[in-house]
């Protein structure tokens, strides 16, 4: 079976750029959690309101089913119950974690053009933040460096 790897991290962190160049690199599928959301959650977020966790078990029931089959997924997986909702679907998951100080998020984001997540919602993505802890033996990378670079840590770090 092939590996089950989660790219996490606050919007605008780079979750897709990773995951994408680390599917490219490796030969894995690659599914942005962008693109399992349903209409509504994205025309809240568009409107500049959060979801909450009822909006989530949803998508992340939908992430967790394209994570059981394998390859890379970019998803937020914020918080640690999110976290262990995706282990239901795939418990040898590995996680890399994005990240970077909060002025060069912001950055990215009011940069980023035609994605549905405005940067005003960073704030809301910052108070959910739950990190990975030392026991979900997750691989941490700052955010925005070299993508080249960023994919060798990676499949360095996962043995891929």
């Amino acid at each position: 079976m092939a590996p089950r790897i989660v790219v996490m991290g606050v919007s605008g962190c780079g979750k897709s750029r990773l995951g994408a160049a680390l599917a490219g690199a490796t030969g894995l599928a690659f599914r942005d959690a962008d693109d399992l959301h349903p209409p509504a959650n994205i025309a809240k977020m568009t409107r500049g309101e959060a979801l909450t966790d009822a909006d989530r078990w949803p998508w992340l029931d939908a992430c967790g089913a394209a994570l059981a089959q394998g390859g890379v997924l970019a998803c937020s997986a914020l918080r640690r119950a999110y976290r262990d909702r995706l282990r239901d679907f795939a418990p040898d998951l590995r996680l890399i974690y994005l990240t970077a100080p909060e002025a060069e998020i912001t950055e990215h984001l009011h940069a980023r053009q035609g994605h549905f997540m405005p940067p005003a919602l960073l704030a809301s993505q910052l108070a959910a933040l739950e990190p990975p802890g030392v026991e979900e033996h997750a691989l941490i990378l700052r955010a925005f460096r070299p993508i080249g670079q960023m994919v060798a840590k990676a499949r360095d770090g996962l043995n891929l």
